[in-house]
């Protein structure tokens, strides 16, 4: 309502004796004390009921916003009627509630005031009136003075409540003030009408007044000043009442406090939530309103477009006339020659039969697999559209069609072919509306009877009835199950399931289909098919068997010769990626393809003539591809020795199947290497070492160990030497260091996988790889890594393979064009340059291959090999800056080969075929590879690959990337260092008593000195480079006290000191620790000599010790040394000698003694004793003597 219109008027009460409502509050609340227009102020602090004040006649009161107002409450307009009884009797209602819970409400307010105390209000007064709704039982709890009151003394009740004392249900009122008028509303509101127990009634609302529930401020009460308070006469601690007005008028009865208010909470303004929720409601309405509006318009825009489309679509009543229309497709080589052409059909190999005359189980199997819902939508299944777009707005790219079978053909037969190939929102919008228009004017059975009699089923089938014929033989009335599932699950990429092909990838989307229908079964219970009385039911039991009924069932393939089959395949795999497959037989392409023939001849040649020579080796087949690195064209693939021969499998394209690739995949490893700072002469020891299987530190599975092929261990060996001979050891060493997996906490993307799909591997998207994976532990196909090698070929820079250059129509429009690209530079020119300078360097691989080996062509060639465990599978991959050849060799069935490696069974296939391809390709100068502006060379020690110092016996060239040149002198491998002989570790002042000057191996690889110290290939390895034995390496930290070191002191014994005693106590603190082994005790004559050894100990001690008691008869006199030698584990030792004089004392002569005169004895006879007969001991028998 605008602003300027007037509120029309309301209806007046039908009677018209009534009192009026106006009257009967002016006479209930007048007195002869107080005007009646008088303002006044409850003793609550708010406003009470009366006419609105002036701010003249009060500066200091608080009024509402609009002169019109009072108390906020809306009053009536001059010349308004009153409220009708109908809106009096409903506000009563409200105001018996309001009246029993007069007493909570009370607290509430004298709190807000300011008035009110703590403790609940005491009673009033006796002589106070009570309330006339009051109950029995709350008029019991009252004092006996209180609810004894004369019903007489009502009517001061009611005239004080106009002299100062407001109602309580007045005052539950104010709390619960109503919206202002609408803005623009003038003149004085007169006051509200009353009921009949003096309470204010709402006015009624004008039927058309929009604003009428609107909230304002007006609706929030604002506490004027509080009024000083009068003492009660009440003894102290009892409530206080607030004071009478001036009037003196009786004061409010008390009335018993409810706990739960039965009328709706206030909000925080006191506004009542019944507000808020009209307030929800009417925005509720709006929302709807506008969502109405929305949809509305929305509706209009899809009208209009669906008409603006409909109309450049063709008219949908010519679906007989297209269909059946056939186009030859042509393929062609890369000189424009016919390699393969599909004929038209209708020659013998279409027959269009109707819907009763096909089995139940196709059409089961066709709802179940294309459309779930295709006898219930309207032509587009709108959900499946939906699910599809949120796939594919997930996935940033379309991944998810949801063509219903009204769609596909609506696609089929009134889509171009450039527009049918187009993956976009606006085919779809198209598709969807022919798919109405077919379903408007044609029935369900007409339409799905024409998709099953024009679909392609491969292997030249069209319709049903010839893909029955073709695959089992049977007419398509006579499908079972089994067979119809089957069938059903062909036609999406009849070149992808072709069992001919690839039986297993068929026959498992034969079983996927089985699912599908199992699911529908669930869901709908059991499938409905319209030429079947019966529903189609696919239970597990029933779905298990069918879904291994053609495991053993033998397909008869028909006798259609292709030259170069395989090819040819692989160029209509492409093209149904691309395509539609109903749309690629029914366009007369032309499709020109990069095919050489002379190169692909050359291939089929070479290897059927080496193939044959290794049938003693058990190998039965083999594969070649062959591309320009430069252009990303494909020049020759062959898939198999023989397309035709079953025995061999040789049907599936062994160029495109994803195998192991052995160690031709060891080149991406060691670039990601260079990625991180490796360089050509890094120095990786090729010794026996320990690996956790996943590379991760914590793994608790068994170590992993590799071997190398020639089950030898090479030492140290440089990048170079380990990629060009194909070590094993330093290949994983390399991925430990790498990475197999992007380490989330870099900037950038690393690891070895990461690195693989950047030069092209369309696989190894496992989580389970470990670090076999560098030497061929996942699968990749050979388009693949010739793609790889063509990045490297190529100095980095990586383009696409390309088959197909040109589509065009029957009518000679380009359906599709290739564009040639520069490309994109993947890994940097440097350190593509490294990898294919390595694996061209015949010098570096001989120690593995020989120096003539077949690898080494008249021209610069970069190849490498990969051979897999048992045998299975042999690879070779090599190239020129202009050609990169792989070869594969091996079972499609993965029977293993006999002792044939990449190097003797696909080594030579390769070799011919570069050979023959770069004569033809660039004559009798193929082009070298070309260095690029970053690369340095430098000169480094032969067996570091450091700068070399001054012990490395040999130097050679090697080249980097200017950027990351080879490390210093400093870290050669012969090193320099004082180190602590015990502790063997950098000699400090903790452990500096037995420190020397030490020539050490710069060994910091635990293996490496694991197998330097404990093998005999290793300490002859040390002794020929200049340590003796043993051999120290660097310490990794200085010696502390925590290290137990040595300890050896001569106590007592004092250097230089003269001993001149004849025995020479050894007293000696020895202690080695836990490394101690046993301690010697030596001496010699000083000035030179060897040693000579006195004592050998086994026990130590921290305390001196007497040890042992030297007899120095034996040693002469003069100054000799003794040392005290201590041997431990490790090659510990530690030694300490003093000086000793030796002059041991001049021997005294013993003197002779006088001869005593011996005394004459007188003889007494005595017993003649018989001597004890002593035995003669026999000579010991001589120890023979061995011959």
């Amino acid at each position: 309502m605008g602003m300027d219109e007037e509120r029309p008027e309301i209806d007046q009460p039908e009677d018209e004796n009534e009192e009026d409502p106006i009257e009967r509050f002016r006479r209930l609340t007048s007195s002869s004390s107080e005007p009646q227009d008088s303002p006044g102020e409850d003793t609550l602090g708010l406003y009470r009921a009366g006419p609105a004040p002036s701010p003249e006649s009060d500066p200091g009161r608080k009024i509402s916003d609009s002169p019109d107002q009072t108390f906020g409450w809306h009053g009536r307009g001059h010349g308004e009627p009153e409220p009708s009884p109908a809106l009096e009797s409903d506000f009563t209602d409200l105001e018996d509630e309001l009246r029993d819970d007069f007493s909570g409400f009370q607290e509430d307010t004298m709190i807000m005031a300011g008035e009110g105390g703590t403790d609940k209000p005491e009673p009033p007064a006796p002589g106070t009136d009570l309330p006339n709704d009051m109950d029995e039982e709350q008029k019991h709890e009252l004092p006996d003075e209180v609810s004894s009151r004369p019903e007489s003394a009502q009517s001061e009740t009611d005239l004080g409540t106009q002299l100062g004392d407001t109602p309580p249900s007045m005052s539950k009122m104010q709390g619960r003030i109503p919206p202002p008028p609408p803005l623009g509303r003038s003149g004085q509101t007169p006051p509200p009408a009353l009921d009949a127990e003096g309470m204010p009634l709402p006015r009624r609302v004008t039927e058309d007044d929009l604003d009428a529930t609107r909230v304002s401020p007006a609706a929030v009460i604002t506490k004027p000043p509080q009024r000083p308070r009068t003492q009660s006469s009440r003894p102290s601690g009892s409530q206080r009442y607030p004071a009478s007005s001036p009037s003196g008028s009786t004061r409010a009865v008390r009335q018993p406090r409810r706990t739960t208010p039965r009328y709706a909470p206030m909000d925080a303004g006191g506004r009542s939530n019944r507000l808020s929720g009209n307030c929800f409601v009417q925005a509720m309405i709006w929302m709807l309103f506008a969502g109405l509006i929305l949809l509305v318009g929305a509706f209009s825009f899809m009208l209009v477009q669906y008409y603006s489309i409909a109309s450049t679509l063709p008219d949908v009543e010519d679906i007989q006339g297209r269909s059946s229309q056939f186009e030859t497709t042509r393929i062609l080589d890369r000189n424009g020659d016919l390699l393969y052409e599909i004929i038209d059909p209708n020659a013998g190999r279409r027959t269009y039969v109707p819907l009763e005359k096909i089995s139940p189980y196709i059409v089961a199997a066709t709802i179940a697999t294309e459309d779930e819902n295709f006898y219930s939508h309207p032509g587009f299944n709108a959900w499946a559209i939906v699910r599809a777009f949120v796939q594919n707005l997930q996935s940033g790219e379309v991944v998810s069609g949801a063509s219903s079978i009204t769609q596909q053909v609506a696609r089929m037969l009134f889509l171009d072919p450039e527009e049918a190939s187009q993956r976009t929102y606006l085919r779809k919008v198209k598709e969807a509306i022919l798919a109405i228009e077919l379903t408007n004017n044609y029935s369900k059975d007409e339409i799905l009877e024409l998709y099953l009699n024009e679909n392609f089923y491969g292997n030249l089938a069209y319709g049903i009835e010839a893909a029955s014929e073709t695959y089992f033989g049977s007419a398509a009335d006579k499908v079972t199950l089994e067979q119809a599932a089957f069938l059903a699950g062909l036609t999406q990429a009849p070149s992808v399931y072709d069992v001919y092909t690839n039986r297993q990838v068929a026959l498992d989307r034969q079983k996927y289909v089985l699912k599908l229908m199992y699911d529908a079964s669930q869901a709908q219970n059991c499938i409905y098919v319209s030429n079947s009385v019966q529903r189609i039911c696919v239970d597990l039991e029933i779905g298990s068997q069918a879904a291994y009924a053609l495991e053993a069932y033998e397909f008869n393939q028909p006798d259609v010769k292709i030259r170069y089959p395989h090819w040819v395949n692989y160029i209509r795999t492409l093209l149904e990626e691309r395509f539609d497959p109903q749309t690629i037989y029914r366009s007369g392409f032309t499709v020109e393809t990069t095919l050489d023939p002379r190169l692909q001849q050359m291939a089929i040649t070479s290897l059927q003539s080496h193939i044959a020579l290794l049938q003693a080796n058990r190998v039965q087949s083999g594969a070649l591809v062959a591309a320009d690195p430069t252009t990303g064209e494909v020049l020759a693939m062959v898939g198999s020795v023989d397309f035709y021969n079953e025995e061999i499998d040789g049907q599936i394209n062994m160029a495109v199947s994803p195998r192991q690739p052995g160690s031709s995949i060891k080149p991406i490893t060691y670039i990601a290497a260079f990625e991180k700072g490796w360089t050509p002469a890094t120095l990786i020891w090729d010794v026996e070492t320990e690996f956790p299987p996943s590379g991760d530190p914590n793994d608790p599975r068994a170590p992993y160990v590799p071997v190398n092929y020639d089950e030898r261990y090479h030492g140290p060996v440089t990048l170079r030497s380990a990629l060009a001979n194909s070590y094993n050891i330093p290949a994983v060493k390399a991925l430990d260091y790498v990475g197999i997996y992007d380490d989330p906490n870099t900037p950038i993307e690393d690891g070895m996988i990461a690195m693989a799909h950047r030069l092209g591997i369309t696989t190894l998207n496992e989580d389970y790889f470990g670090l076999s994976l560098t030497l061929g532990g996942g699968e990749v196909t050979l388009l693949d890594m010739v793609s790889v090698y063509g990045v490297f070929a190529n100095m980095g820079n990586k383009v696409p393979m390309v088959a197909i250059t040109r589509i065009t129509d029957f009518k000679g429009e380009v359906v599709f064009q290739h564009q040639p690209t520069n490309g994109e530079q993947v890994v940097r020119a440097e350190h593509a340059y490294l990898i294919s300078s390595i694996l061209s360097d015949n010098t570096a691989r001989t120690p593995a291959f020989g120096a003539n080996s077949i690898l080494k062509l008249p021209f610069p060639a970069a190849a490498k090999t990969g051979t897999t465990n048992d045998f299975r599978d042999n690879w070779t991959i090599g190239y020129t800056p202009n050609l990169v050849v792989g070869v594969w060799v091996g079972n499609p069935d993965y029977t293993p080969m006999q002792n044939t490696s990449g190097l003797t069974g696909a080594a030579p296939i390769w070799a011919e075929f570069m050979q023959s391809a770069v004569q033809v390709l660039e004559g009798a100068n193929p082009i070298p590879f070309r260095q690029p502006n970053g690369i340095v060379e430098v000169v480094v020690c032969a067996i570091s690959g450091t700068i070399p110092s001054k012990y490395c016996p040999t130097q050679r060239t090697e080249i980097f990337a200017s950027d990351q040149l080879p490390l210093p002198a400093t870290q050669d491998l012969w090193k320099e260092v004082e180190v602590d002989t015990w502790t063997q570790l950098l000699a400090s002042s903790a452990c500096g008593d037995f420190r020397k000057q030490q020539l050490v191996l710069n060994v910091t690889d635990f293996w490496a000195g694991e197998w330097i110290a404990d093998t005999g290939a290793g300490q002859t390895w040390a002794k020929e480079i200049g340590f003796e034995r043993p051999a120290y390496f660097i310490p990794q930290k200085e010696c502390s006290q925590n290290d137990d070191p040595a300890i050896i002191s001569f106590e007592g014994l004092r250097d230089g000191q003269q001993v001149t005693t004849a025995e020479l106590p050894i007293i000696l603190r020895v202690w080695g620790g836990g490394r101690f082994d046993r301690f010697f005790l030596d001496y010699r004559t000083l000035g030179g000599g060897s040693w000579t050894q006195i004592q050998g100990f086994s026990e130590q001690s921290k305390e001196p010790k007497d040890f042992y008691v030297w007899d120095l008869s034996e040693v002469p006199d003069g100054k000799i040394e003794i040392r005290v030698r201590m041997e431990g584990s490790k090659n510990a030792e530690a030694e300490k000698m003093i000086q000793l004089e030796i002059i041991k004392p001049t021997p005294t002569p013993t003197p002779t003694p006088t001869e005593t005169p011996t005394p004459t004895i007188t003889a007494t006879p005595t017993e003649t004793l018989v001597p004890t007969q002593t035995f003669t001991p026999v000579p010991p028998t001589a120890t023979p003597t061995p011959p």
